[in-house]
């Protein structure tokens, strides 16, 4: 459970301050997605990346019980099959792009994300 909060804790801080970012007009999905289109080494660089977290997680965290931890899990399994990819298949980011056009629902989206896991891993 220790390791649980201590990921809460990371994934709230990185959820809150990329939510509030979205939020606040600081930062742009589209500009970001489009930013990968042109340059193979950030795509590589940050596929590599996620692939590393994600296996971090799966390996460390893979606890498959009904509850707040599992939530932890399905985000390692997303970031290491991301990860894969984002290496294996560099265009795959453009398949995505529709996605990335409403910043403003993505930032809700971890804004939320972030109260929750704050919540578990700096309240609870």
């Amino acid at each position: 459970m220790e390791l649980s909060v201590l990921v809460a804790k990371i994934l709230a801080l990185v959820y809150l301050s990329a939510g509030i970012a979205a939020l606040t007009g600081k930062i742009s999905f589209d500009k970001i997605v489009a930013d990968f289109e042109m340059s193979q080494g950030l795509t590589y660089v940050s596929g590599f990346m996620t692939l590393v977290l994600g296996m971090l997680l799966v390996h460390y965290h893979n606890i498959w019980t009904c509850g707040w931890t599992m939530l932890i899990t399905i985000i390692g399994w997303i970031a290491l099959f991301k990860g894969i990819m984002l290496i294996v298949f560099p265009q795959y980011i453009s398949l995505f792009k529709s996605w990335y056009k409403n910043t403003r629902i993505l930032g809700i989206l971890m804004l939320a994300l972030g109260l929750l896991f704050g919540y578990f891993g700096f309240i609870i």
